[in-house]
């Protein structure tokens, strides 16, 4: 356990000083952003028609100056715009030794290999779960200073757990990026696998079988897909949870069989 620690340090220590953790912040709050001019047109629509493509986005959505709007955006922003965000921070973490030359190096620590690759994964689950949180801030201050009215724990509970779902679902899907990055040996594969899932998960679920394409049932979920959401099921959860599952050992094995010589 102590080793195993010791792995997770020295993750921490890797991210710490590195400028790409900010820019995923920023990057990611951009969501509460324009959730947050979302609420000011549906608070003065006439002074806001002007701004053409944004209201008519707004009315279609039907969104409204409240809390519950605001909140079912954020999640949806987690489930659909997530799958890139905690993508690239896997593709970051998994792929920065090979990128860097520093792959070999690891092994040379007296750090089991999957201590190493189970470090990687805490911290990848850590550096999802402060973004989600940080939206969810983020949100909070800025539907204050638009004067939202209050919502009771009671109506807030669901919206909160709903958010917490969707992000575990997208944390969960993001495994298979790991192993993509450590068989490429850097960024470019798990970020076109990343490019080509968003693209066939939007594909996929435009037609109908969304529910058993993985990477669409985080967005699903969320809302994003209106009533579509309602078809999920036990085995659409069972799918992804699997191909997370799938995606964690390929990495774990890949990594304690592969040749890093080069």
């Amino acid at each position: 356990m102590k080793r195993q620690w010791l792995a997770i340090q020295a993750e921490f220590l890797k991210i710490r000083h590195s400028s790409i953790v900010w820019v995923s912040f920023i990057a990611f709050a951009l969501a509460p952003l324009m959730g947050a001019i979302f609420i000011l047109i549906a608070q003065h629509p006439e002074a806001m028609a002007q701004t053409g493509a944004l209201a008519a986005k707004a009315e279609i959505m039907n969104f409204g100056s409240n809390w519950t709007s605001y909140l079912n955006i954020l999640t949806q922003a987690i489930g659909v715009g997530g799958v890139l965000i905690f993508g690239f921070v896997s593709s970051w973490i998994f792929g920065r030794e090979y990128s860097e030359g520093t792959a070999k190096d690891l092994l040379s620590l007296a750090v089991s290999r999957t201590k190493i690759i189970n470090a990687k994964f805490i911290v990848y689950m850590i550096w999802c779960l402060t973004l989600a949180i940080s939206n969810l801030l983020v949100g909070f201050l800025l539907g204050s200073i638009l004067q939202l009215p209050p919502l009771e724990m009671g109506s807030l509970a669901p919206l909160l757990i709903y958010y917490l779902i969707t992000t575990l679902l997208t944390i969960i899907i993001g495994t298979p990026i790991a192993f993509f990055a450590i068989w490429g040996k850097g960024y470019l594969p798990p970020l076109g696998f990343v490019a080509l899932t968003l693209v066939l998960a939007q594909i996929i679920a435009a037609i109908g079988y969304g529910t058993y394409f993985p990477w669409s049932i985080p967005g699903l979920y969320s809302g994003a897909g209106g009533e579509y959401k309602e078809l999920l099921n036990y085995l659409s959860y069972t799918i992804l949870v699997g191909t997370g599952l799938v995606g964690y050992i390929a990495t774990v094995r890949f990594w304690e069989k592969a040749d890093q010589s080069n």
